[in-house]
Order: structure tokens, then C-alpha cells, then sequence
């Protein structure tokens, strides 16, 4: 997601560089790029035209602070700006006085409403709320088998009627059981058209009227690009929306619907739908996705999604390992699965200042994780602690088990090795030399992650 407009900024600021000053002179090209890229990605001219105006305004003639260079001065502003058009801060959904706080889901068919009414109400469980699915959608085929199978599937009870077609009639009687159960929320599922039309719109108000809902979110594909905005203001117009999820923001896309929607249409995107996993759901902040954006990562994200992951416990035991030198195969296979409940590889690198562009194509290093991961399930406890016992016979049993060669099993050795002297040099506060890429091949060429 965005990443080709985050390889244009970057190019974009290399050109800024070296002046003593920000000028209108210097940052007139940088400016036209800027411009061009925002147009490219499919960004609402007039939020570009207003975008392009600020920086202009801010930027020329502001001399270049003590200890950094025009460049960077250039990226601070760009940076402040963006985060102002994303919408300035992370806007939360808010909560009613009294249970239930009914959340309504609107949309066009497609975009994703019913997988992300589980992922909402499976995050909201984990913030220790009693969420409620309602299944409202009685027009698309297997929409309401659908919310029940996934309500299932993460352990949330859900109101399912399939014989009444009346959407209203449903939202009232399942209000009516989440009240008396004391669930904290109720999200309902609404259904969708191929397109916007009138009788959409009057039941989505007839279901607002009957059940009065704390917040209207409307799910939009992020992969329809400007439509989306157009989808947005049309939706907010009839039914006056709280707030935007972007679905498939995973996906292929140019970015328009995120930079564009807050402007135009004056509501805060409040989720994004990053994965097809009840897990891929992120809370939508500004700042975080305009450091994306401008390559310098999301230390934030990463430390949030580690923490999710990772047990405090298990942190401090791998610490005491590293001091005393007891790390062995057995951890480094722990922190391989750690890095795989995070997330994708090329996720999580994005997210590391300086790695958000030029990553290439990650799936050789997805495949030697796998293959890494393969080759320390196929040892025996003994071998995972003491590695040097590993001697012939013992590394044709663990190939053969693995379903990879002697000589992967050597280069692991040899990695491993070369980590535990880094990790012991460091635990006794010398600095290693890296040469030219660090242990287990992680450096900055294409795919030598591992």
C-alpha cells in the first residue's frame, strides 16, 4: 500500500538536499513532483491543488535549522501536512452511556462489511468489551450463514434469523437481546448493493431510526480508489456517517480514497482492514501512516504489534539467556515464530525506518524462514542446546526430516554461530564488526533477511 508513492517522496527529497536555504527557486521542481505523485495516486485534485499550497506557503523562505540539512527541514513540513490531511489525529469509536452501544455497518456489496464486523468484534472483546454480531443483510445468498459461521469461529454469539426479511424488524429484536444480555456492543451487519440506490438508503435510515446507533461506519474497498471518496460523500449525505473503514488496504492500490476522504468528506477513517485474517485489523493513525509514507517507518506499529505477540516474561528469560550465553536453537526457532505471528515479512520490514522501499521480492526469504523453521523441527532437544554434537549421520536424519540439504543445515550452523559471537560481544559491550551484512544474512540487499 502506497509504496510507490513513498519511493516518489524519497526521490523527491534526495533533490531538496544541499541548499542552504528553502527557496521557491529549489523547491519549485520538488513541488511539480510532489504534485504529480498525489495526482498519480489518485488523490482528489483539489486536495492536491490545497496540499501543494500549504507546503508553498511554509517552506519557501524558512531558513534551514542549526544541526539539519533543507532536506530534512523539507520532509518536516511535507510530513506536518500530511498528517494533517489524513486527518490530524487517530479517532476511536466512542461508546454510548448505556449497553448496548449499537455500531451500524453500511456499504456497497463487496466491500467487506461482514469479515469486518468479526474482526471489530473480536478486537473489541480483546479490549475486554461483550460485543453482539447482528446479521441484517437478508438480500445477498448465504449472508447471514456467513456472520454466523465466522461468529463461530471466534466465539462471539450472534443474533442470526434467517426466516424474517424484514432488516428492521431484526435490529429491533436483536437490540432487545443484547440489552437484555448486557452486551456492551452491537454491530450490525447491514446489507449492500452492486450500487447506490434509494431503497438502500431508506432502509439504512429506517434501521438508524429504529435502533438509533451510536456511530454509522461505512466500509469501503480502498482498491476502488477515488470512487471510494464519491462512495463516501454520497453515503454521508443521506445518512450522516461517523466514520470510514478501508478494507483491502493490503491491496495493490494507489492510496487516493486514504489521502482525499478526510477532506472531502469531513469524516475520520477510523480502521483499516490490513489482511484476510480475523487478526488484520488496525486502528487507523495519521501520523503513523505519513511516516509510512515518507520512509521513515512505524517504530510505534512494530513495537504494538510485537507486544501483541511477545510475552514480558519470555523477553526477560531470552535476555538472561543472551547474558549467559545459553541461547541456543530452540530460542532462535521461538523468535522465528514470534516474526511469523506478526505478520507478513515485508509488513513488518515497511515498518522499520529506512527499509520502506527497494524491499524487492520477499518470497525467498519468506522460503528460508520456512525452511529455517523446518530444518530446528527436525532436531531433538539435545541438538537444538548443543549444535556441535551435530555431526554427519545426525545431519542426514535432519535433512532427510526437513526435506532440505546437508549443506542448508551447515549454513545454518554457520550463521548461528556468527550470531552467538555478535550477541556475546555485545552482552559484554563491544562493538562487532559487521563487515559487509549482519549475521544470518540480514543486510541491506535484496532478500538477505535470512
Amino acid at each position: 500500500m502506497l509504496e510507490n508513492l513513498g519511493n516518489r517522496f524519497q526521490d523527491i527529497f534526495k533533490k531538496v538536499r544541499g541548499h542552504g536555504k528553502l527557496s521557491e527557486e529549489n523547491i519549485k521542481e520538488a513541488l511539480k513532483e510532489v504534485k504529480m505523485s498525489l495526482l498519480e495516486a489518485d488523490v482528489n485534485y483539489k486536495v492536491v491543488k490545497d496540499f501543494i499550497k500549504k507546503i508553498q506557503e511554509k517552506a519557501i523562505g524558512t531558513e534551514v535549522l542549526k544541526g539539519i540539512n533543507p532536506g530534512q527541514q523539507f520532509i518536516k513540513i511535507v510530513n506536518d501536512e500530511l498528517v494533517e490531511l489524513l486527518g490530524g489525529t487517530n479517532s476511536r469509536l466512542t461508546k454510548g452511556v448505556k449497553n448496548p452501544t449499537v455500531i451500524m455497518l453500511a456499504g456497497l456489496q463487496g466491500a467487506g462489511k461482514t469479515t469486518f464486523a468479526a474482526k471489530l468484534a473480536a478486537r473489541l472483546r480483546k479490549e475486554g468489551e461483550t460485543p453482539y454480531l447482528v446479521a441484517a443483510d437478508v438480500y445477498r445468498p448465504a449472508a447471514m450463514k456467513q456472520l454466523e459461521v465466522l461468529a463461530k469461529q471466534i466465539n462471539i454469539p450472534a443474533y442470526i434469523d434467517e426466516g424474517n426479511k424484514d432488516p428492521i424488524d431484526i435490529s429491533k429484536k436483536a437490540f432487545g437481546q443484547a440489552r437484555a444480555n448486557n452486551y456492551s456492543y452491537m454491530i450490525i451487519d447491514t446489507a449492500g448493493r452492486l450500487h447506490i440506490d434509494e431503497h438502500l438508503m431508506d432502509e439504512l435510515g429506517d434501521i438508524k431510526k429504529a435502533v438509533r446507533p451510536q456511530e454509522i461506519l461505512l466500509v469501503v474497498d480502498a482498491m476502488i480508489g477515488q470512487d471510494a471518496v464519491n462512495l463516501a460523500k454520497n453515503f454521508n449525505d443521506k445518512l450522516s456517517i461517523d466514520g470510514i473503514v478501508l478494507t483491502k488496504f493490503d491491496g495493490d492500490t494507489r492510496g487516493g480514497a486514504a489521502l482525499s476522504i478526510k477532506s472531502v468528506v469531513g469524516k475520520p477513517i477510523k480502521f483499516v482492514g490490513v489482511g484476510e485474517k480475523i487478526a488484520d485489523l488496525e486502528l487507523f493513525h495519521p501520523e503513523r501512516l505519513a511516516s509510512r509514507i515518507l520512509g521513515m517507518g512505524d517504530v510505534v506499529s512494530l513495537v504494538e504489534k510485537a507486544q501483541e505477540v511477545v510475552d514480558e516474561k519470555d523477553i526477560k528469560s531470552l535476555e538472561e539467556k543472551i547474558k549467559t550465553q545459553q541461547f541456543d536453537l530452540n530460542d532462535f526457532l521461538k523468535q522465528l515464530q514470534t516474526i511469523k505471528k506478526m505478520g507478513p515479512l515485508g509488513s513488518i520490514l515497511k515498518m522499520i525506518p529506512g527499509m520502506n522501499s527497494d524491499l524487492g521480492d520477499l518470497a525467498p526469504a519468506e522460503k528460508e524462514m520456512k525452511k529455517t523453521e523446518a530444518i530446528i523441527q527436525s532436531m531433538t532437544l539435545q541438538e537444538r542446546k548443543k549444535p556441535d554434537i551435530l555431526k554427519a549421520s545426525r545431519k542426514i536424519r535432519i535433512a532427510k526430516g526437513s526435506g532440505t540439504d546437508v549443506s542448508d543445515i551447515n549454513k545454518l550452523l554457520k550463521q548461528f554461530s556468527q550470531m552467538k559471537n555478535m550477541m556475546k560481544m555485545l552482552s559484554s559491550g563491544k562493538m562487532p564488526n559487521l563487515g559487509g551484512g549482519m549475521p544470518m544474512g540480514i543486510g541491506r540487499g535484496k532478500n538477505k533477511f535470512f
